[in-house]
């Protein structure tokens, strides 16, 4: 975003946000957790920074793991600018996804997962259930 735009409405920001930020957030492994814990419009999910983003357990991670993660975040954003006139829903839509926007996403949930500590095979209940537990240790 340019310097002085105003989010409103439902719009959230990371302010100092970095491209790992971005990594971690995109990743299956938070798609899990907010699928788990965030509310809903209708059938919608409404993302809310109280719920789902400040009671995420991110990961300790060591500073190659961090370099993975915005490696792969990297590789998310240019295979999206290999498609400049593509919305967002264009390129997300399961039937039609750019195999480069599908591979990047599952090379950034390899580098989320290694950074957890997780199986390349692990499930989002199992996700899930270790993220509680990272929860509940975190708010002892």
């Amino acid at each position: 975003m340019k310097k002085g735009t105003i989010p409103n409405d439902s719009t959230q920001i990371i302010p100092n946000a970095e491209i790992y930020h971005f990594g971690v957030l995109t990743s299956s492994v938070h798609m899990a957790w907010m699928r788990a814990v965030c509310g809903r419009l209708e059938s919608r999910y409404r993302y809310s920074k109280d719920i789902v983003y400040n009671n995420f357990p991110w990961p300790s991670v060591a500073e190659e793991q961090k370099r993975a993660i915005e490696t792969a975040a990297r590789e998310i954003l240019a295979a999206r600018d290999m498609y400049p006139d593509s919305s967002l829903a264009d390129l997300y839509d399961p039937g039609t996804m750019p195999p480069e926007l599908r591979k990047a996403h599952n090379r950034n949930d390899e580098a989320v997962k290694k950074a957890y500590g997780y199986p390349r095979d692990i499930t989002e209940a199992e996700i899930v259930a270790d993220l509680m537990e990272r929860y509940a240790a975190l708010t002892k």
